[in-house]
């Protein structure tokens, strides 16, 4: 069997818009709101680079129904430059980009094969001995066991399944073409090219079987590096290496803070958490959400003093990286039972205030018209109005009780 290699790729999900995500920085939203584009352009570019045999492109081309034909258009153009260089393109239909609402269509380069999504389709690549098989999703729902109508292997090929699936279950990732490990090795292929979980994994061994996970993160639950897997196979055996594609980046860091820490103290606390994360990022942008979380004795006025901890970690973050900004600070302090206190005067029971607010049921509608009324004045932002009120009602109540008691208290 010839040696060759390729890239699988999954959930480029082209078209897809950032979410909450506000920053005041013009320029750093832009680069973050192009990064999806600019992944993928950077697969293509490793592909060509790698000289690789073929690509595979399991499910999710498409976040979705086009608002127009700018993001098939920017997929056709890109996906031509493999043709020119003679790299043909293995792709299925996931449940964003399935046939049901996907309906507009581009005609594809030469050398772009589509997996059909009436039943499961054979593609072989015979100067290499290479058989892909897979099934694109007609509906967005699809609750079928679909690799176990997946042909046996060609005899003689390196078999390779493709399939956008959940497995038997990737919280929080919904329920699609559900299956078992066992199922796919019941196939008896070599390789299975999975989508659908947008974070990497080695499902198995042997047969090897993995999820790529997505080119880019969009959003906070989506962090860490992201790409795609090159994969090599000599004498039929496969083996893989991950290729880092995202352009921005998004991460999630608690800083722990002790009762007796001083402000110096808890940026510097914060400085050296981020040092691994900084140069693992390289020149990319990264959108951090910093919680910090603990005790301390002026854990009410910190809270209070929102805006000025986050100008003085945001501060902070960039003596770290040019690039690091802050997506959301979470301040969970709390103060020690010995420092709650009141002034001996005061009548008011704070606790009691709160707590007959929690109760009301119709305050989440009164939230929710307030809300409505001052996102309106918010200055831009890429999903602003999302981030800047993206807290539970509990949360709010939170904040509410931290700040009445830091102003009582002082």
């Amino acid at each position: 069997m010839t040696g060759f290699r390729f890239i699988h790729a999954a959930d480029l999900h082209l078209g897809s818009p950032l979410s909450g995500l506000a920053l005041k920085d013009r320029q750093i939203a832009e680069r973050f709101a192009a990064a999806g584009r600019d992944a993928f352009t950077a697969l293509i570019d490793c592909a060509i680079d790698s000289a690789v045999d073929f690509m595979v492109i399991a499910g999710d081309v498409y976040d979705g129904a086009w608002r127009d034909n700018s993001v098939g258009l920017f997929f056709n153009r890109e996906i031509a430059r493999l043709s020119r260089v003679e790299i043909p393109v293995y792709f299925l239909r996931g449940n964003h980009d399935a046939e049901s609402i996907v309906t507009r269509t581009i005609a594809m380069p030469e050398g772009v094969h589509e997996f059909s999504t009436r039943q499961p389709e054979t593609f072989t690549i015979e100067p290499l001995k290479v058989a892909l098989h897979g099934q694109g999703f007609a509906d967005r729902v699809a609750g079928d066991n679909l690799a176990l109508a997946y042909p046996p292997a060609v005899p003689g090929h390196f078999n390779i399944g493709v399939l956008h699936t959940s497995l038997s279950g990737r919280p929080p990732h919904a329920v699609y073409a559900p299956c078992t490990p066992a199922d796919l090795a019941s196939r008896g292929y070599d390789y299975w090219a999975l989508g659908h979980v947008h974070a990497f994994e080695e499902v198995s061994a042997d047969p090897l079987t993995l999820y790529p996970g997505n080119l880019q993160g969009r959003n906070i639950r989506e962090t860490g590096d992201k790409g795609a897997v090159l994969v090599t196979v000599e004498d039929g055996r496969p083996r893989y290496e991950r290729i880092i594609l995202d352009r921005a980046r998004f991460e999630a860091v608690t800083v722990a803070i002790a009762p007796e820490m001083k402000e110096s103290d808890i940026l510097q606390a914060v400085e050296t958490a981020l040092a691994a994360l900084a140069e693992a990022a390289d020149a990319r942008p990264v959108a951090l959400r910093l919680t910090l979380e603990g005790r301390h004795d002026d854990a009410h006025r910190m809270i209070a003093a929102h805006g000025e901890w986050h100008d003085d970690l945001q501060a902070a973050c960039q003596r770290v990286h040019a690039d690091l900004w802050l997506e959301k600070l979470v301040i969970a302090v709390e103060a020690p039972a010995s420092s709650r206190r009141l002034p001996a005067d005061s009548d008011l029971d704070i606790e009691a205030m709160i707590d007959a607010l929690a109760d009301n049921e119709g305050l989440d509608a009164e939230i929710g018209a307030l809300i409505d009324e001052i996102a309106v004045k918010l200055p831009g932002g890429v999903g602003a109005r999302d981030e800047a009120f993206s807290g539970s009602r509990a949360d709010l109540l939170a904040e509410a009780r931290a700040i009445l008691s830091a102003r009582l208290e002082g």
